[in-house]
């Protein structure tokens, strides 16, 4: 019987988006009325930091977290730039830094207060003066801690170290000038080793930042780039921008080759920017249009055709920006994945959005949280900058779990307990109790003999991963195509651990070989 399914088979075929109930959106937020192209909002699991309107300067609001429905009209901002603030992002090890930029020129890190804020804050905790025109993007270092990249309209990105106690920081440590005209979006990939830049000439750079040196460049005409992004470890690019024909269009690009993209594909009509987010752990890709309220998501496979659509969250009410939570700050018992924080300006409204995967169950589901990335900085900022690279340092989302892992840990199938002589565990001498009493001995011996044979027996039950007590061989033609999923399904899986694996010697010849290097220069 020759059947080929009409759809992929994938735990995330049925993710919706859910927004939140009034009683849990922020109501009365004055959002800024900027035109600039960013996100205007940062979210962590404690606050959530949204640019707002000043007279005379530029501020922002950092409201706790948990802290829902109509906001004061007096409460305290953050407001000691003298433009308007253009983008601002938190510190992704520690959540009580923010750091923010501006139309004055100058990037400001400020320290938040843990208790409720009473007044407003003025002075920055450090001050970074270099650029000599407006700064519109900043960016942290994914694995390294404090340092962050800064890019203004002077088209230079400057690489800023504040591990230092200066409060006034003039000279960064590295300048970026290969680029043309003004930076449009920043993106690293894993370990922060490479920067992926969209530049308001069309071209898409790849940059080694450390060195300075473009490793690609992609001048694709037809395909005018607006925000570029790295694909987790699967060696690609994704960016959003228009064709020739103004239409808002997406694309794919493999990493290692940036003259033709891999994929190429018109949206619709709309003038707005679109707003790429990936998620590494569940390799699903979220496009937010700004102007319009949706949020369309896909599922990356390394396989053609790469990029498999999935389905479209649809409302009304337009987003101006967006905001997006890390993955430890989302609630695993509602299966939620991954959640959207909606800026609103004609409700002067903030509008949380759940991305749900539906399960019966309640309880911790594993398969759609593996680990992720964690709170601890894997580098120093030194490290960092004298060439080590390391992948983001990995935690649990299980609660009650906070184990750290320098790598990726994958699943692996537990081992068959097999009958070993004693003596081998000992170096070759057998303990003093056991020559005393070797009848014992001999009895544990028959017995994990025994318990041997059983799992054997248990193990012919079992036919591609499934038993064939609990399901018995497909007699209807509907028994055999749910069978046909469950394999199609366990073979997707079996593909992302070797893949997953490759990964993992990857890691670990990199971490051999900065081993070998650090050894070297000792």
């Amino acid at each position: 019987m020759s059947w080929h399914p009409q759809y992929r088979s994938s735990k995330f075929r049925h993710v919706y988006g859910k927004a939140a109930s009034k009683d849990k959106c922020y109501d009365c937020v004055p959002i800024t009325r900027n035109v600039h192209d960013n996100h205007f909002c940062a979210v962590n699991p404690h606050f959530i930091a949204v640019v707002t309107e000043c007279a005379g300067g530029g501020a922002f609001l950092v409201i706790p977290i948990h802290q829902t429905g109509k906001l004061d009209p007096h409460y305290p901002k953050i407001c000691g730039h003298k433009g308007n603030v253009l983008d601002i992002k938190w510190n992704p090890f520690n959540d009580f830094v923010i750091a923010s930029c501006s139309e004055d020129a100058t990037v400001k890190i400020w320290d938040i207060p843990k208790h409720l804020l009473t007044r407003n804050i003025t002075s920055p905790k450090k001050e970074l003066l270099g650029h000599v025109r407006r700064v519109g993007l900043i960016e942290w270092h994914p694995t390294a801690n404090n340092i962050l990249f800064s890019s203004g309209y002077d088209y230079k990105i400057m690489i800023w170290n504040l591990d230092t106690k200066e409060a006034v920081i003039s000279n960064p440590v590295k300048v970026l000038d290969a680029h043309k005209d003004v930076v449009l979006s920043m993106s690293f990939n894993t370990d922060g080793s490479l920067l992926a830049t969209a530049c308001r000439d069309r071209k898409i750079r790849l940059i080694d930042p450390r060195g300075g040196t473009v490793l690609q460049e992609a001048s694709y005409k037809s395909h005018r780039v607006n925000k570029v992004l790295f694909l987790g470890n699967v060696n690609k690019l994704f960016s959003t921008g228009t064709s020739r024909w103004n239409n808002r269009q997406i694309a794919l690009w493999d990493q290692n080759d940036l003259s033709v993209p891999l994929l190429e594909e018109d949206l619709d009509g709309s003038s707005g920017l679109l707003f790429p987010f990936y998620d590494s752990d569940t390799h699903m890709l979220y496009v937010v249009g700004k102007g319009d309220g949706n949020i369309r998501y896909y599922e990356i496979s390394p396989e053609k055709p790469y990029l498999n659509y999935l389905m479209e969250y649809r409302s009304h009410l337009p987003q101006k920006g967006i905001g997006m939570m890390p993955k430890r700050g989302l609630e695993v018992s509602a299966c939620e994945i991954f959640r959207f924080y909606k800026l609103i300006p004609t409700k002067s409204l903030i509008e949380p959005i759940s991305m749900i995967v539906p399960r019966r169950s309640e309880s911790y589901q594993e398969d759609i949280y593996p680990l992720t990335t964690g709170t601890q900085p894997s580098l120093t900022a030194q490290e960092w900058l004298n060439g080590v690279n390391k992948g983001p340092l990995l935690v649990s989302l299980r609660p009650g779990s906070g184990t750290v892992n320098a790598l990726p840990q994958f699943l692996e199938p537990e081992p068959v307990m097999k009958t070993t002589d004693l003596s081998q565990h000992q170096g070759g001498r057998m303990p003093l109790e056991d020559m005393q009493k070797p009848s014992e001995t001999e009895d544990s011996r028959k017995q994990l003999k025994v318990e041997e044979k059983l799992l054997k027996n248990e193990q012919m039950c079992l036919s591609n991963g499934f038993d064939i007590f609990e399901c018995p061989p497909p007699k209807t033609e509907n028994e055999l195509l749910q069978m046909f999923y469950r394999q199609q399904e366990e073979i997707r899986r079996l593909r992302e651990l070797v893949n997953q694996r490759d990964v993992q010697i990857k890691q670990l010849e990199l971490e051999l070989r900065n081993l070998c290097m650090d050894t070297g220069s000792y």
